[in-house]
């Protein structure tokens, strides 16, 4: 069995939704993303870890808000410090990168293209069946009282005599690793490092995001030397 190809990505923020107009006229509802630059702070390697991926840091930090520990490790790629600092798993030898290359967002995405946006969703607290999982709720007529949200039966006490584990029931929502994939590229504005993608993407606004080349129709690169 073949081991799985990861597509390479990079470290953005969500800054927010707004609508542009295409060539055709139509609206087109996108999300605004800035996107790198990113610097490759540690290599992975399959033979070393297991796995091939590069550690990138993003968004500039002071060095008086960088600790010890931090420094030692900054000090690595000699790009000063980040508040984000992410693994990202790609074939990075194969793409040429090193400790201290800077990646920018024009480097590795272009108009039209299709793209993976992880993140974290919004968080939405505790919250009942009807909210977090759709449920119908019970009717609101004949002799329901105070009880018109709540789930409705949830086992029988002869058997199975217990509640089955992944019931569906009222807890915390949101908060949750999602991925939105195949999203497309409608601008990529290099002298800002914006790239703009079609629709949604998880999380609220300047949270953390990984785009990705869309693994569905990813294709390995050619193996480059290291710059």
């Amino acid at each position: 069995m073949s081991a799985t190809i990861y597509p390479e990505g990079i470290l953005g923020r969500k800054l927010g939704m707004t609508q542009i107009f295409s060539a055709e006229g139509e609206v087109v509802p996108v999300t605004v993303i800035e996107a790198g630059p990113c610097f490759v702070l540690e290599m992975r390697s399959r033979d070393k870890n297991g796995y091939n991926g590069a550690q990138l840091g993003f968004g500039p930090k002071k060095a008086q808000r960088i600790n010890k520990a931090q420094t030692q490790h900054f000090a690595k790629a000699g790009k000063g410090g980040f508040y984000h600092v992410k693994e990202v798993r790609c074939d990075s030898n194969g793409l040429g990168w090193a400790e201290g290359k800077e990646i920018k967002v024009a480097d590795m995405f272009k108009d039209g293209e299709l793209v993976d946006v992880s993140g974290v969703s919004i968080g939405r607290g505790f919250q009942g069946v009807m909210r977090r999982h759709k449920m119908k709720g019970q009717p609101s007529t004949r002799g329901t009282h105070e009880r018109r949200r709540n789930p409705g039966s949830i086992g029988c006490r002869k058997f199975p005599g217990r509640v089955h584990k992944g019931k569906r029931m009222p807890g915390h929502m949101g908060t949750d690793n999602v991925t939105i994939q195949n999203i497309k590229v409608v601008a990529v504005r290099p002298e800002q490092n914006i790239i703009l993608v079609r629709g949604g993407v998880p999380g609220p606004k300047n949270s953390l995001v990984v785009i990705s080349k869309a693994m569905k129709s990813y294709v390995a690169p050619v193996a480059t030397k290291a710059a």
